[in-house]
């Protein structure tokens, strides 16, 4: 290899192109802010468990003493450093609250690390499906009546798992998902990896659900805060989670040589929230309702707002996310594809009709700028294609797919599996996980049926360029299937 064509080399090219990251990390890059330029050379602080450091897997010194403070600021009963990111807090919640064979109600429109989780656990799957915006083609929010629906319908689920923001910013009523779900005396775990500034949003945005009754609480500090890439934390509340589990599960899933300069940024990265957390989010609101009043003017793509509120199961929507609907216009990757080609502007991610940038408050008012005017410019340029119209029409992204269960995800993980045509798949029990990433919310999971509206759905989101993933085969033509001798049908 190349010095050029080393990842730092290419990393140090992309820092200095001057291309707007409306991605994660939620730092943006923006090393002349304070909390920021005041941080360490990282090499210079890369330690291992030495005496008077404390050790992340049995704090008894500074690291108890931080995650204890930590816990009081977010007022929570326990907090803990993830250093592995949101998903090891999430198959370390999902693994002390289950047990082999249960059965789990997890929001459909989780991440992919929850699915793990079901397979890790050997855990039964019962799924309660998020509302569509189809005039948007997103997904919408999770009712607590269709929670209260199926704990009534499977009084065999032990816990609940909800998404909440989505990655799309879609919020849902928390509070009284709690209310079913602790009705049932069975705790509920919250991934609001999207939503760490919550609890520093100054009236300004959703409430976390940290204050809405959750038991479990997980967020990345790096998707909307100024932290590393992994930094995350769980946090604990209540008695209906047993705690010394949920500290043997972390230990299990976190490194056994966790990063002393992931938990010097995560434990920076509270305090400034705390000292200066509501006064960031205050500017950060002001500088967002700015960004969507001009965007106002758009006439062919469309923003999700909280004006979707009360319906679709959206509680809340968090307006820091950005997500712009080009639906029966363009393909979102098409729209992606001009804001990167034509204005410097790399965003989030994109599915089949929208595309999403994440803001946080370390956006430079010059990129803010950069993304309106792209955005108002590319809207006046855009016309329908009779082709692309009739395309979206069939394949479009505003549909919801419930496949049949026929096996666990486990038991189908661990079948013998024989490789086909993605094309011939139909009826056919799927050994493998299909999803775009990102966002890593799963089409279809292992046991559950392939369908002929399914493949088409694949075969479009490959065609069109989405990053289709979760498949061995990454050309997307051949999908693993668990061998027709082995299925239940």
């Amino acid at each position: 290899m190349k010095q050029e064509e080393l990842l730092r080399e290419r990393l140090k090219r992309y820092s200095a192109s001057g291309t707007a990251a409306f991605h994660m990390p939620g730092h943006k890059r923006q090393m002349e802010c304070g909390l920021l330029r005041d941080f360490p050379n990282p090499f210079s602080i890369d330690i291992t468990e030495i005496d008077g450091f404390d050790n992340l897997h049995h704090p008894e010194g500074i690291l108890k003493d931080s995650m204890e403070w930590a816990a009081g600021v977010y007022g929570a009963d326990h907090t803990y450093y993830l250093v592995n990111g949101s998903s090891c807090g999430i198959l370390s919640a999902i693994g002390a609250v289950m047990h082999p064979g249960e059965t789990l109600l997890v929001s459909r429109n989780c991440h992919k690390s929850v699915y793990h989780g079901l397979i890790l656990n050997s855990l039964k799957p019962e799924y309660v499906y998020p509302q569509i915006i189809e005039k948007l083609g997103i997904q919408g929010g999770i009712k607590p009546g269709d929670v209260e629906k199926k704990l009534k319908e499977h009084p065999e689920i032990r816990s609940v798992l909800i998404v909440s923001p989505t990655y799309d910013g879609v919020v849902s009523d928390i509070r009284g998902i709690a209310d079913v779900v602790h009705a049932r005396g069975i705790p509920l775990i919250v991934d609001e990896a999207h939503g760490a500034h919550f609890p520093f949003g100054a009236g300004c945005f959703p409430e976390s659900a940290i204050y809405c009754g959750a038991d479990l609480v997980i967020q990345s500090l790096h998707k909307t805060l100024p932290s590393l890439t992994q930094t995350a934390i769980l946090h604990l509340r209540g008695e209906r989670v047993s705690r010394s589990r949920l500290e043997r599960c972390l230990q299990m899933y976190q490194s056994s040589s966790p990063s002393y300069v992931f938990m010097a940024v995560m434990e920076q990265c509270i305090f400034e929230m705390q000292q200066h957390g509501a006064e960031h989010m205050r500017a950060f609101a002001e500088r967002i309702q700015m960004v969507r009043g001009r965007l106002k003017e758009l006439r062919n793509l469309k923003l999700l707002s909280r004006k979707e509120a009360d319906a679709y199961g959206v509680f809340d929507v968090d307006e820091s996310k950005l997500v712009i609907s080009c639906q029966g216009r363009m393909t979102g990757e098409n729209l992606s594809e001009c804001l990167r080609r034509d204005y410097a502007i790399e965003m989030e991610m994109c599915g089949a009709d929208y595309a999403v940038a994440i803001l946080t408050f370390l956006d430079s008012e010059e990129h803010l700028e950069r993304l309106v005017e792209a955005l108002l410019e590319m809207d006046r340029k855009i016309g329908m294609t009779k082709d692309f119209r009739e395309s979206n029409e069939k394949y479009g992204r505003a549909v919801t797919f419930v496949p049949e269960i026929f096996m666990t995800p486990a038991e189908a993980f661990n079948a013998p599996f024989e490789r086909i045509r993605l094309e011939k798949s139909a009826g056919r029990i799927s050994g493998e996980f299909i999803y775009l990433y990102p966002p890593g919310i799963p089409i279809i999971t292992p046991g559950e049926c392939m369908t002929e509206e399914i493949i088409r759905q694949v075969l479009y989101d490959r065609d069109i360029g989405l990053p289709v993933q979760g498949m061995e085969d990454q050309t997307v033509r051949y999908l693993q299937v668990v061998k027709a001798d082995e299925t239940k049908q």
